[in-house]
């Protein structure tokens, strides 16, 4: 019975916590983007980009591959371009490898899910670069290398920027692989610089919400906290499912254990009936009509308490 209590509280414990959230982290997207971006390397050429494909639980993210070698990297740089990215020359990688892949990210409308900013807004996607070395392109979980640009910076040019009227700049923010936030200013209204790898995308501070105007009757909070109410209520219907599921689940579990007991119970005193059956037979004797058991005639002898007859 106590191993039938511990697994339900196990499977309740379990049943609570995977009903919390379920998505990635900004770190498990980069492994999981460079497992999508190596697969689109099949035979790769040599400064050949190549788009790979997300499942539908990512849709709305782009990534792309690019092997260079790494001594071109830096004599040649991709001034022409990798999607928004301008890398000049001079870019290096630690530790060096002979070639290098360039994974690239674009975050699209979930930007902000996996890189949150109280308090700003983002005028455009989260991009990101990640250098990996080359030398096996079926690998997984690669550790990223560190690419700086020792000369000119990086320069990221941001197709389209929006412009909602905010009263301050906007600004260039790169989210670093350490967990970093840095800010810096935008060059000519769309482009960030950088000299280091990472995500980056331009935002600007977000005004202050006003506060909501109480409602008639004093139940002004009500409006203001509507989305919270039903998140809150969302989790503790969560939570209640998971207590009745885990209770539903222990009670079935102690109906089990007591139906095999018991089962094992009726089972032992038909085993008792059977040899009890199989005893030795007693002698049958015909009394009038019908036989009947009767016990054997062995007597004990009497004996004379000593030999002396009188």
């Amino acid at each position: 019975m106590l191993l039938v209590c511990v697994f339900g509280i196990l499977w309740l414990q379990l049943a609570v916590s995977s009903s919390g959230n379920g998505d990635l982290s900004a770190r498990e997207l980069d492994s999981l983007l460079q497992e999508y971006a190596f697969e689109a390397l099949v035979r790769p050429k040599t400064g050949i980009v190549y788009d790979g494909e997300v499942p539908a639980n990512l849709t709305g993210i782009k990534v792309a591959a690019l092997r260079l070698r790494s001594g071109s990297l830096r004599r040649r740089g991709v001034v022409s371009g990798y999607k928004e990215y301008r890398l000049p020359i001079g870019v290096v990688e630690q530790p060096y490898v002979t070639r290098v892949v360039l994974v690239y990210h674009n975050l699209g409308d979930l930007s902000s899910m996996y890189y949150p900013l109280p308090g700003y807004t983002f005028l455009a996607p989260v991009l990101g670069l990640l250098a990996y070395d080359a030398s096996d392109l079926s690998a997984r979980n690669l550790s990223e290398l560190d690419i700086r640009a020792a000369g000119d910076p990086i320069a990221v040019v941001f197709p389209a920027v929006r412009s909602d009227g905010y009263a301050s700049p906007p600004m260039c923010v790169q989210f670093g692989l350490d967990g970093s936030v840095g800010f810096e200013n935008v060059v000519n209204g769309s482009t960030c610089l950088t000299t280091s790898q990472g995500h980056i995308s331009i935002v600007v501070a977000s005004p202050p919400s006003p506060a909501p105007a109480p409602a008639p009757g004093g139940g002004g909070g009500t409006a203001a906290g509507s989305g919270g109410g039903k998140t809150s209520s969302k989790k503790v219907w969560i939570i209640a499912g998971s207590i009745v599921g885990g209770g539903a689940l222990l009670v079935a579990l102690s109906v089990l254990f007591l139906s095999l007991r018991q089962c094992s119970r009726r089972k032992k005193i038909r085993r008792m009936e059977i040899a009890s059956e199989a005893g030795i037979p007693l002698p049958m004797t015909p009394v009038g009509s019908t036989k009947a058991p009767v016990a054997s005639e062995t007597r004990t002898r009497p004996s004379l308490e000593n030999e002396f007859v009188p």
